[in-house]
């Protein structure tokens, strides 16, 4: 395992930390008991709170195509990063383009 490896797993693996995080600090969808007893929120509440929401979503989305990247990038040099002596980037770019 060479040292771009070693950098693209520990990145990976704060990724999906920080994915699973955002992902446990979202709320539910549903009202849960607050709506059963008719407690309800002021508007400015509820807009502090949507805000915080979207930006929640935004981190999820935004961290899960950036980990879909790095296992992809992952993928890549596993694949491409031997030790022969082609591996330049322009031989690795010749590889992906003769694959597709």
């Amino acid at each position: 395992m060479n040292a771009l490896n070693i950098v693209l797993n520990i990145v990976l693996i704060i990724a999906a930390v920080g994915l699973i995080a955002a992902v446990l600090m979202q709320s539910g969808s549903s009202s849960g008991l607050g709506a059963l007893t008719g407690e309800s929120q002021s508007f400015t509440a509820r807009g502090k709170a949507a805000s915080k929401e979207k930006k929640l979503q935004r981190i999820t989305i935004v961290l899960g195509i950036f980990i879909a990247v790095v296992a992809i990038a992952m993928m890549l040099v596993s694949a491409f990063g031997g030790k022969d002596a082609n591996n330049t980037t322009a031989a690795v770019i010749t590889n992906i383009i003769g694959l597709m």
